[in-house]
């Protein structure tokens, strides 16, 4: 039986270079080895977005990125999470088992906390994990492409969903889990080193969080602008380069062929004439890789948005698959907890 691959995105804001190399490039792979669910997390935007026109602008144009950028609704499943009724149920009773001590010092929470300065968090923020956590385990997913950032909430769902087990399913136990099968199958992780963290204009993880962003399907005057602003050092164009904790670096050897790095690298690393070691040459070299390597989806993407209907289709026709998946898991936790 092929293996059943879950994973999704917020719909929070545009896509960028990290939501593509850290994740939906690998989405694209992952869609010819299993049985592939990818969603837009539009319940998950709710902590960020509170307009209700910019929330659905948002959530078509994730749509719209994922198709652009080669999901293929014959091969893989592509819906809205807030389209999948049982995934709020799911949340609730899930929660039910999830310790607080847990959700206090999960990473995601404290970082957006510390770094926004958020005197007052709201519920929806604190109790992320567990609707993520609901995400994974609905719909008996065996493999999650997760960032190296969100390995953390994928640990909580599978401790929770043991702990469910545990508490709910006579001679469970968690060293054989085949013996006694549990409510809920234990996924594992799949996390891509080299890119699970893409670096952003200020050498923060990129993050729409943090305003650090470089679009996707912004227009190329935005793109080019913030390729621009990409922070670097006072190091003289004709002077060797340091490599670490340097941003632009990283976003060439990302967006860069292979050939066209290795020349950028020695140029890099070597200095020399001030016209071509340039930080600003370098910045030139990273935008016009963005616009080879994206000129297709980004063509793509403007076709699509002309057509809301078609795409609005492959979302319906997603959800219908993704609430069969769904369907047998929730009713054996109604089953486990006497709903």
């Amino acid at each position: 039986m092929a293996q059943r691959i879950l994973s999704g995105v917020q719909s929070s804001g545009r896509l960028h270079l990290g939501n593509y190399y850290g994740a939906i490039r690998e989405f694209v792979r992952l869609q010819d080895e299993g049985e592939a669910l990818y969603f837009i997390a539009n319940y998950h935007a709710l902590t960020s977005v509170r307009d209700a026109a910019l929330a659905r602008r948002l959530t078509f144009e994730t749509a719209v990125a994922f198709l652009a950028l080669g999901l293929d609704p014959a091969r893989a499943t592509l819906f809205r999470q807030s389209d999948v009724p049982e995934i709020g149920e799911l949340y609730w009773v899930l929660g039910t088992v999830v310790p607080l001590s847990n959700l206090h010092r999960a990473h995601s929470f404290k970082d957006k906390v510390n770094n926004k300065g958020i005197e007052d968090p709201e519920f929806g923020l604190f109790a992320y994990p567990v609707l993520m956590a609901a995400d994974i385990l609905l719909y008996d997913s065996d493999v999650v492409p997760v960032g190296r950032d969100q390995r953390q909430h994928l640990e909580f769902a599978r401790d929770w969903a043991t702990k469910f087990n545990m508490r709910y399913v006579p001679g469970y136990d968690p060293q054989e889990p085949e013996r006694v099968p549990g409510v809920f199958k234990l996924p594992s992780v799949r996390t891509r080193d080299e890119t699970a963290v893409v670096p952003g204009r200020d050498g923060q993880k990129m993050s729409k969080s943090y305003g650090n962003t470089v679009d996707l399907f912004a227009p190329e005057r935005e793109v080019e602008k913030q390729i621009k602003s990409v922070k670097t050092d006072s190091t003289p164009p004709d002077q060797p380069k340091p490599t670490e904790n340097q941003p632009l670096y990283q976003l060439l050897k990302l967006v860069l062929p292979e050939p066209a790095f290795a020349d950028a690298d020695r140029a890099w690393r070597t200095g020399g004439d001030p016209k071509t070691n340039g930080y600003g040459y370098f910045k030139g070299l990273l935008f016009e890789g963005y616009r080879q390597a994206f000129g297709t989806a980004r063509a793509r993407y403007d076709e699509l948005l002309q057509d809301p209907a078609e795409v609005e289709r492959t979302l319906a026709s997603g959800a219908q698959r993704a609430r069969a998946f769904a369907a047998p898991v929730i009713r054996r936790v109604r089953d486990a907890v006497g709903l």
